[in-house]
């Protein structure tokens, strides 16, 4: 037998990007594992991935074109040639062209695969070259990121390895444990040397039940606690001044707007007490070095831009800055010197071409919004699990004048609506280099074994379609290795010898940054803001909404609207008692739908293995709210409000706080009780910064079926 051991790297939207090792045996994957070499991930694999052969080998995989022959959602397909998909494609497409414009046609897609190449901007090019809608991407961390911007900038980072070397960790708003889990053995170094651990979640989630202290805190209100954190800070004279004056600014607005916010007013916000206020507070200023680590689910509310950017003023308000495992760490992907308007092509976006945000896909389809859209070309996503208003997303693609294609690996709920499915490649079987937004290291992907079927990854897809459509740019010529070169600036200090002739030797390498013990780059400032410091008062805010380039298409950023508050605030949640007293009364539990430990997003939910460790769809309640609402474990219930409805299993816990229910994403709509899920449920509405989407701002109520 010929065994070979294939470097690669987990493919999907996660901070820990683990580096992997396929053993192949005659040409078959026998084994996936975790490279224990990799020093961040260590070896492991979670539950997601660590039988990623079985979704390879899956007798569910789509490997070949398919043309639809049934009514749309029915799922009912006929194999065809590549060449009949690409005409069928051409004919569909030129014929929408001269009728309605290019921009008819809208592109869909996120981060089913994160790579560099096949990942977030890999069909850009090609429909920005058609003169397509841009399809906004602001799905995740737009809010936090144009937050972060403006307060620290975005090469503000800390080392996730030096949290070895913090005293007193926050973890605001994530849940280590299931979504970041090779960051977790950091943590519990530091906490093994006496570091506290605190998280702050309205979840006794499992990363909350290893922690030193666990703040069940309002959904929502994470803002008004950061903001009581620094009112106590300066009252009892915590602020470490020589810190502030040299290397911050707007220090005197700040301070009076977190006079705003005392103990006892943020207590009856957040639910947490004012003792327990002052003592996080006092603690996080005098146990150096201090450090937060935030999650992305910290914007999905009306505050969630304003939370981060309160947040962000914390560790510098107290000199957190100054030590090695000090300060607040957000997503080092701005570390990797990426060329993300070579991989975009902006420059080619006609003038006055439409933007639609992809949170809006069921207006869009609906015919609410100015763009006629006449066809939908949906890769790396599922938009019916992932976006909101659900039955309009699925009445939409119901339209027997909408052109559906799908490039996939299975027949998810969005492909069941597909005129045409083309067959993708796994990550085991393409070529990719994977940057992190939790870490450190660029990691390699080799192909392990020759692409099943007829399946492509999306490089060779966008080709085929350049070619198809009649471009002749000699972009559309370049190979896998050629655009892989182009999309890293390999002459920039953190890849002083690294290059790709290395990754194929070592699997992964860490920029070069420094060490982890060394790693302490605001000490003296230097912060990526306009006036190079922590800016308490942003002079971006000015400009009024940032949007970010990585999130629109290699956009050059949109500053636009009326100026923002310049100062960090709270927000109220669109959805609760304070703003929308009625609403309240006819819904009175706030839905959270974090994601699931054993998905990503949809990809897995229809997995027999990580099926059986998710369990069947279900909604955490609490016990007072489950019997004032007569229901006992394991009860069939629905879960509604004015925009729709999803049926779980009811579990009942007191791991979620009186007045919250929580509903993991991730369930397939086929599999469903109702052929729904949690987004038939969840808002369409914006949060404060960046556009991002509001998940954990809704209002359900909760009964038994029957």
């Amino acid at each position: 037998m010929a065994e070979q051991v294939v470097f690669g790297a987990c493919p999907h939207d996660c901070p820990d990007t683990c580096a992997m090792l396929t053993t192949v045996v005659d040409g078959q994957v026998v084994d996936v594992r975790g490279n224990p070499d990799h020093p961040f991930t260590r070896g492991g694999l979670c539950v997601k991935v660590n039988n990623y052969q079985d979704r390879v080998y899956s007798q569910d995989r789509v490997l070949y074109p398919l043309k639809r022959r049934g009514a749309k959602g029915h799922g009912d397909f006929e194999r065809i040639s590549w060449e009949a998909a690409l005409a069928e494609i051409k004919t569909r497409w030129t014929d929408i062209i001269n009728q309605y414009g290019p921009a008819s046609i809208l592109p869909y897609s996120y981060l089913g695969t994160e790579g560099i190449l096949n990942g977030l901007n890999a069909g850009d090019a090609f429909f920005n070259k058609l003169g397509a809608s841009v399809s906004e991407r602001t799905f995740c961390d737009s809010a936090a990121i144009s937050a972060f911007f403006m307060t620290c900038g975005p090469t503000a980072a800390v080392d996730p390895e030096s949290f070895v070397y913090s005293k007193y960790i926050i973890l605001w708003a994530i849940n280590t444990i299931s979504n970041n889990l090779h960051h977790w053995p950091f943590i519990a170094e530091a906490q093994r040397n006496g570091a506290k651990v605190v998280v702050i979640d309205p979840v006794a989630t499992r990363t909350a039940k290893q922690a030193d202290w666990h703040i069940p805190i309002r959904p929502g209100t994470d803002a008004a606690l950061a903001l009581g954190m620094m009112n106590v800070i300066i009252a009892e004279g915590l602020v470490d001044h020589d810190y502030v004056e040299r290397y911050t600014v707007g220090y005197d607005e700040l301070k009076l707007r977190a006079a705003e916010f005392p103990p006892e007013r943020v207590a009856r916000i957040t639910g947490v007490s004012a003792e327990d206020i002052r003592t996080l507070a006092c603690e996080f200023a005098t146990r150096q070095p201090s450090v937060i680590r935030m999650g992305v689910a910290i914007e999905r509310n009306a505050s969630g831009g304003n939370a981060v950017r309160a947040m962000s003023c914390l560790p510098a308000l107290v000199g957190s800055w100054r030590h090695c495992g000090g300060g607040i760490l957000h997503m080092p992907i701005w570390a990797f010197p990426m060329n993300w308007d070579g991989l975009s092509r902006p420059d080619w976006i006609p003038p006055g071409t439409p933007v639609i945000n992809q949170w809006r896909l069921g207006p869009a389809l609906a015919g609410e919004l100015d763009t006629q859209i006449k066809s939908l070309f949906v890769y790396n996503s599922n938009p019916v699990v992932v976006a909101p208003e659900q039955d309009k997303v699925v009445q939409g693609l119901g339209r027997e004048d909408l052109f559906t294609v799908v490039s996939e690996h299975f027949v998810t709920d969005t492909a069941r609506y597909a005129d045409i499915v083309l067959p993708a490649t796994t990550q085991l079987e393409q070529f990719d280099v994977m940057f992190s937004w939790g870490h450190l290291y660029l990691t390699l992907n080799e192909p392990a074994i020759e692409p099943l079927g007829e399946s492509v990854p999306n490089t060779e897809l966008f080709r085929r379609l350049a070619h198809t459509m009649g471009f002749t740019d000699p972009y559309w010529d370049r190979t896998d290795e050629d655009i892989i070169l182009g999309a890293l600036d390999w002459s920039h200090p953190v890849l002083e010898g690294i290059s790709l002739e290395q990754l194929r030797k070592t699997g992964w390498a860490r920029l070069n940054v420094g060490p982890p013990e060394a790693f302490v780059p605001h000490r003296e400032g230097n912060f990526p803001t306009p006036s190079g410091k922590v800016e308490f008062k942003s002079s971006i805010a000015e400009g009024g909404n940032l949007v970010l380039p990585l999130f629109r298409q290699g956009y050059t950023g949109d500053q636009s609207g009326e100026p923002l508050d310049p100062l960090p605030n709270f927000i109220p949640q669109n959805e609760a008692p304070e703003t929308n007293p009625d609403l309240a009364a006819k819904y009175p539990l706030n839905m959270l739908s974090p994601k699931s430990h054993a998905f990503l997003n949809s990809s897995y939910g229809n997995l027999d293995a990580q099926l059986y460790h998710a369990g069947e769809q279900m909604v955490l309640i609490n016990g007072s709210d489950a019997d004032a609402r007569g229901l006992a474990n394991g009860d069939a219930v629905r879960v509604f409000n004015d925009r729709g409805a999803f049926e779980a299993i009811a579990r009942v816990t007191p791991d979620v706080r009186t007045g919250v229910v929580v509903a993991p994403l991730g369930y397939w709509t086929k599999d469903s009780r109702n052929g729904r899920t949690v987004n038939a449920i969840n808002p369409p509405a914006f949060a404060d910064y960046g556009r991002a989407p509001t998940f954990s701002d809704t209002l359900v109520e909760v009964a038994p079926i029957g």
